[in-house]
């Protein structure tokens, strides 16, 4: 019995106005990753990878298709409630951290959590858990300026733990990072992941990041193969 996809993205088209014409990006793409998988997309730099990453996590609309996480099908909601389920059900990691450079990492780390209007007194221990657990327990008062490229992307990943989400979305989370800082975040990121019981997809170039996921899918064409 074929088990039921928890992600579920079906006849994806996406294209974008280019100098008068459109570009087509992805087109008739089909992705399916099955509950608890974690799963890497590997393609050229500009053959879309963060565009459908932003149209799986409800960053952005196909122009056609459907996307199901879960029983929630995301194309159907409003923008409200796509929002919401977003906050509370993704966890987004990105090439470039995106951490906000007057909080404190434990402060970055609650942020979903605030935003989510969780008390404080919820949010800060479940923000220095997540922190010790990423191994930045000696930096929890420390702003980004003041921590190098792999440690503010531990915190970006904490972040991305706040809400607990099920589906855990990473664009190319080694991009920015040197050598040895990107194979710490690999072992990072697959622990996590069985930890957490995540279902992810990580869009990388890094072959070493995309031979430790479950299975490895290239994007050339706008479909995947």
């Amino acid at each position: 019995m074929t088990p039921v996809p928890f992600l579920d993205a079906r006849g994806i088209v996406k294209s974008f106005p280019v100098g008068g014409h459109r570009l087509t990006v992805l087109q008739d793409l089909e992705l399916q990753v099955e509950p608890g998988r974690m799963v890497a997309i590997v393609g050229a730099s500009g053959v879309g990878k963060s565009t459908l990453l932003h149209i799986l996590g409800g960053l952005d609309r196909a122009d056609r298709g459907t996307v199901t996480i879960g029983e929630a099908d995301l194309t159907a909601m409003p923008d409200a409630e796509l929002v919401a389920f977003r906050n509370h059900r993704i966890g987004f990691v990105f090439q470039f951290h995106h951490l906000l450079p007057e909080f404190s990492a434990i402060e970055n780390a609650e942020m979903p959590m605030r935003i989510a209007r969780l008390p404080l007194a919820e949010a800060r221990p479940r923000a220095e858990a997540l922190l010790r657990r990423v191994g930045l327990g000696e930096r929890l008062e420390h702003r980004p300026g003041m921590l190098s490229g792999g440690e503010q992307q531990r915190v970006a990943v904490a972040r991305a733990l706040a809400m607990k989400p099920a589906l855990l979305l990473a664009d190319e989370p080694t991009g920015d990072l040197d050598e040895q800082s990107a194979d710490s975040l690999h072992a990072l990121l697959r622990e996590t992941h069985e930890a957490f019981g995540l279902t992810s997809v990580i869009a990388t170039h890094n072959p070493r990041l995309a031979a430790a996921c479950d299975g490895i899918l290239r994007l050339e064409g706008g479909r995947l193969v």
